[in-house]
């Protein structure tokens, strides 16, 4: 699960455990969501097929709490094998709600214009189309993938915590439950039957669009981070705004999530920096709050109160293991760890499957 507001590099997470998984399923939103996966230096960009869909001994499956835009699914499918549905009126749609919240003082929301939320909304007001109402003979899904012997599966969050449409920064957020309570009900799991859950953390952070973005660094910081990490969205080709890692955000996160372990994604890309701020705690007329807040009247008045840590100002791009980590990384590491209570699982130090480092 997507611990920020997405673009954390979950589909490389999800790439590397579907290698020992039966299924990889989503569970919700559409292809709004964009994974990008690296293997054997050809690159693959996912929006609404799962990112495990490269290790052939998995089987991949798209759940019912996914809207699904039937074309841009056939021409996906399509692309990648060279190297209720959302149809085009739900796009159009999208495109000018965002326009007329434009106009409305500039009130838009920074809507990829994919049909999303008028998917969602047609599926709330029962008017939307499910596949099975497209498909007379269901003979082809005879073959139910859930069912014999036990399975491991794996399900791949798209979007993240603060883009849910409940918990996150509303109204700037998705028009799906993308924490994990999205997985029950988006793919009809019984609650006890879910294992470990996993949030991806980028060692930064990042938010494509408008909102809220208490850590943004709006100046040479944020645009050293932006040009390093490559921050584009893989679905809109947007800029993404950039800031320093914000420990209050990941642990509400986590509050909601209940993370297992944490991969850490893109540390390669602080390799550059004298020193590295975290944000620690946030203050609300001088004074510290100890929660985050669901207003966003309040959270655009929240002062961020940071840690700064020594950068390590070498490469980690070749490091396979935590100890090839220069210490000041290490460090780095080791007081995520600490301050969320959280062990961090995965490092990301590059692009490639390779580039991960596995501390258990």
């Amino acid at each position: 699960m997507g611990a920020q507001w997405g673009d954390e590099g979950k589909g490389k997470v999800v790439d590397l455990l579907s290698l020992d998984a039966d299924l990889v399923c989503r569970c919700q939103g559409g292809n709004n969501a964009g994974h990008t996966v690296v293997v054997d230096a050809v690159e693959y960009d996912f929006h609404l097929l799962p990112s495990g869909v490269i290790n052939h001994h998995a089987t991949s499956f798209i759940g019912n709490g996914v809207v699904i835009h039937l074309p841009g699914l056939f021409e996906e499918a399509e692309k990648n094998l060279k190297k209720g549905p959302v149809f085009n009126f739900h796009q159009a749609v999208d495109g000018i709600q965002e326009q007329q919240r434009q106009l409305q003082a500039g009130k838009n929301l920074g809507t990829t214009k994919k049909g999303i939320g008028p998917a969602y909304a047609s599926k709330a007001s029962r008017t939307g189309l499910r596949i099975c109402d497209l498909l007379a003979d269901f003979d082809e899904f005879s073959k139910k993938p859930c069912r014999g012997p036990p399975k491991k599966i794996l399900v791949e969050g798209a979007n993240a915590a603060l883009l849910d449409i409940d918990f996150g920064t509303y109204p700037f957020v998705t028009s799906s439950n993308c924490t994990v309570g999205g997985v029950c009900t988006g793919l009809g799991i019984p609650p006890h039957y879910i294992g470990k859950v996993y949030g991806v953390v980028k060692a930064y952070t990042t938010r494509v669009g408008v909102g809220t973005f208490p850590t943004e660094q709006d100046n040479e910081i944020g645009e050293l981070l932006q040009s390093r990490g490559h921050e584009y969205g893989v679905t809109t080709g947007r800029k993404r705004r950039c800031g320093w890692l914000d420990l209050v955000l990941v642990k509400y996160a986590h509050m909601i999530n209940g993370f297992s372990a944490l991969a850490v994604t893109k540390l390669d890309i602080l390799d550059a920096f004298a020193e590295i701020k975290v944000g620690v705690e946030y203050h609300l007329d001088e004074k510290r709050i100890p929660y985050f807040p669901a207003n966003q009247e309040l959270l655009n008045k929240v002062a961020v109160e940071y840690k700064t840590l020594p950068g390590w100002q070498c490469s980690t791009e070749e490091a396979r293991s935590f100890s090839d980590l220069p210490p000041q990384a290490q460090g780095y590491i080791r007081f995520i760890e600490a301050y969320l209570d959280v062990p961090v699982k995965w490092i990301g130090v590059g692009k490639s499957r390779k580039s991960i480092i596995k501390l258990f």
